[in-house]
């Protein structure tokens, strides 16, 4: 009876749907660690929850029964007398759902490398940035009162010891911002406030961190007046419009500081955002951080060593723990980063995925069509002819899938961008490597079918008529 066909055939997909299920957890446990390690978490499955086993026996009946509900209510129906007589024809319109799901997973697909590419250009182009210092041999330390008490000796041990190039402190590292304040210029409008980001340090700061000085100069120990002075970034100029810079009078907590200096645009907070104004001001006591230039040198182990035994010296009661500069200023691409290889692994089981799901439709399709490539051989067709007519029709499935996906992803990436003040332009480029790579897929899957389809022996498949 139909109902009976219609449960095996239920029936079978899900069977099929609980040994995918089975292999997919397998599967899974074994990605777990490196899909951990890649979003730093400690995900796993919990075997012991009801919830768990309930949404697995769920996701199993609803994937089982939706997919075996077509061919069961649809193979069922046909007559067993037209069917035992090789006379069913499946008809056009029998492939147009597979041909829908086929696009789809296209549209997806084509969707997710676009994304990968964009974000991925986008990574590169903040990491190519200029930081406006140079990062190289760069290391922070953590200041402490023992440090408080001992730095001048601390800082000329370091620089005699021929490994140290600079030595400065600050309150806050130069990969951080951790003071902002409000600063007066000459002309400023009585109702505009604008915070600055702020640094307190001593000598030598620029040259230690090598920021380039742009006009002025920076403080130096051979000028008492130094900390009635002020330096500010480009940023800062530009946004107070100042004619003849140095030597002006801005006001900050109250008291007048002379404008000394001016310094090139430095990155120190995020490197997807636009640097923001910010003033360096002299102030020996205001300090959380010691930066240290090394020498330029292959062992650079040796010249730690030699920079831990002299804070050791002096301040013993603390271990000797040091941060590069290059590697704290990477950390700040940890998200976007995570983001990008995320949208890569994602992109590739899409295609993976959506050339199993080709491979099948063009399988599906040869056998529907093993009569026509029969007759069209006898009739002087050539394999390229052939492999040609079954590619056409997977070929536009692609082109519709690029057509629908390119909107939809050029919307997608440009919301994300939107993101970052420091951002690329989607160029024409990317959906045309997308477009590319699709149909490259859709030929390398499609080839196998149809040649094996157009290499066929059309004796046999014609034996009947």
């Amino acid at each position: 009876r139909r109902r009976e066909l219609v449960f095996q055939f239920i029936g079978e997909s899900i069977l099929i749907t609980t040994l995918a299920f089975g292999i997919a957890v397998l599967l899974t446990e074994l990605a777990l660690p490196y899909y951990n390690d890649l979003v730093e978490k400690k995900l796993s499955l919990d075997y012991a929850s009801l919830q768990f086993w309930e949404f697995a026996v769920g996701l199993i009946l609803f994937t089982g029964i939706i997919s075996g509900s077509y061919p069961a209510l649809y193979l069922s129906s046909f007559q067993p007398t037209q069917a035992l007589k090789g006379k069913i024809t499946i008809g056009k319109g029998g492939t147009t759902p597979r041909k829908v799901l086929v696009t789809m997973q296209f549209i997806v697909s084509v969707l997710l490398v676009i994304s990968m590419l964009v974000i991925y250009r986008q990574i590169q182009h903040v990491k190519n940035r200029d930081v406006g210092y140079n990062q190289e041999g760069l290391i922070t330390v953590e200041y402490t009162r023992e440090i408080e008490k001992q730095f001048k000796a601390i800082k000329n041990e370091l620089l005699q010891s021929g490994v140290v190039s600079a030595v400065a402190k600050s309150n806050s590292p130069i990969t951080a911002i951790w003071s902002n304040n409000f600063l007066g210029w000459p002309g400023k409008p009585e109702n505009r406030k604008v915070m600055f980001s702020t640094i307190a340090c001593e000598y030598d700061y620029s040259k230690t961190m090598g920021i380039r000085m742009l006009e002025g100069r920076d403080f130096s120990e051979e000028i008492s007046s130094d900390s009635a002075g002020i330096i500010v970034n480009k940023a800062a100029l530009d946004l107070m419009q100042l004619k003849d810079p140095i030597g002006q009078q801005l006001e900050l907590w109250g008291k007048k500081k002379t404008l000394i200096g001016i310094i090139d645009n430095v990155i120190m907070e995020s490197p997807d955002n636009v640097v923001r104004p910010l003033f360096m001001v002299f102030d020996p006591n205001w300090s959380s951080s010691v930066t240290i230039r090394l020498e330029k040198t292959r062992d650079i182990q040796s010249s730690l060593k030699t920079v831990e035994d002299i804070f050791r010296k002096y301040n013993p009661a603390y271990p000797f723990d040091y941060d590069f500069a290059d590697v704290e200023f990477r950390k700040k691409f940890k998200s976007v980063t995570m983001t990008g290889q995320l949208a890569a692994l994602f992109a590739t089981l899409a295609i993976l995925i959506t050339g199993l799901g080709l491979f099948g439709l063009a399988a599906f399709t040869a056998e529907q069509r093993t009569k026509e490539i029969g007759v069209r051989k006898v009739l002087g067709a050539s394999v390229s002819n052939l492999v040609a007519m079954l590619s056409k029709d997977f070929l536009k499935l692609v082109i519709i899938a690029a057509v629908i996906a390119f909107p939809v992803s050029w919307w997608a990436m440009h919301s994300w961008l939107q993101d970052f003040a420091y951002r690329i332009s989607i160029d024409w480029w990317v959906f045309a490597v997308a477009a590319f790579a699709a149909l490259f897929i859709a030929l390398a899957t499609i080839s196998f079918q149809a040649v094996k389809a157009a290499l066929a022996n059309p004796v046999k498949s014609l034996r009947t008529e």
